[in-house]
């Protein structure tokens, strides 16, 4: 592991995961962040759209931001000092939002971040509100201060959401994520694809959580800031490590600064 690296740990598991011995077997990788599927307080699960006992049971499954969900996650990166992205299903009127938060290595909430392009197409998001804005915060870890922001899985395909990312200064950009990486029946993996150029046009590095099989496809992966791959995973649980070289992104960056302007 470079010096000068921003080390990047995913949690490709699903619900039933120990919280807990899977942000110890992090730390104790050297990880400086790890990141949690997409809504994971109840495992991105969802409901028929006919049932209407069945939404309003998931409706009411969702959780406080300062209640005990989340709380279970602060209190593990408290004791072991990493920072962690916690996912989950937000309470709020009048419909919940798709949440992700950034807790520090104190377990304080430092970064609060509603996916913006919810899929309103499909269950369970269309029972889901649309965030706003796309924040960056300047997260302390052993190699300095490094420049983080967050999109929810789809967040990614979407062009705006990038720019206000990089117009803030942007370096990594942590995605928990809910879908087919590889497989789609449909586009394959273009997913993947769509993030290595997102990457390379933005000149910032970019991790993505996915869940495993069966749930999804895994393959939870990162890529440079020239979109070249670092890391990615099998289709079973697991965590997936990236080394991101800041001294190299950083230079990339000032190279390619014409990419940034937006």
């Amino acid at each position: 592991m470079p010096a000068n690296s921003f080390r990047v740990a995913l949690a490709q598991v699903l619900l039933d995961a120990d919280i807990n011995a899977v942000i110890d077997s992090a730390s104790d990788a050297g990880a400086d962040v790890i990141v949690f599927p997409e809504m994971f307080s109840n495992g991105y699960s969802k409901f028929d759209p006919q049932d209407a006992t069945g939404r309003a049971a998931w409706l009411d499954g969702a959780v406080d931001l300062h209640g005990p969900f989340i709380g279970k996650f602060r209190a593990a990166a408290r004791r072991t000092e990493i920072a962690v992205v916690a996912t989950f299903l937000e309470k709020a009127e009048p419909k919940p939002f798709n949440s992700a938060v950034l807790i520090d290595g104190n377990g304080d909430i430092v970064l609060h971040q509603r996916k913006r392009h919810i899929c309103f197409f499909d269950v369970p998001e269309e029972a889901c509100a649309p965030g706003e804005s796309s924040l960056v915060l300047r997260l302390n870890t052993r190699s300095g201060q490094v420049s983080v922001g967050i999109m929810v899985c789809m967040d990614r395909e979407f062009p705006d959401v990038a720019s206000d990312l990089v117009r803030s200064g942007v370096e990594i950009i942590l995605v928990p994520n809910s879908s087919p990486l590889v497989d789609d029946v449909e586009v394959g993996d273009i997913r993947v694809a769509g993030v290595r150029a997102t990457a390379f046009q933005s000149v910032t590095g970019i991790a993505v959580a996915n869940y495993p099989e069966p749930k999804d496809d895994g393959h939870s992966f990162a890529v440079g800031a020239s979109g070249q791959m670092l890391a990615m995973g099998g289709r079973q649980e697991g965590i997936i490590y990236a080394d991101f070289d800041l001294e190299q992104l950083r230079a990339a960056q000032e190279k390619e600064w014409f990419r940034r302007v937006r």
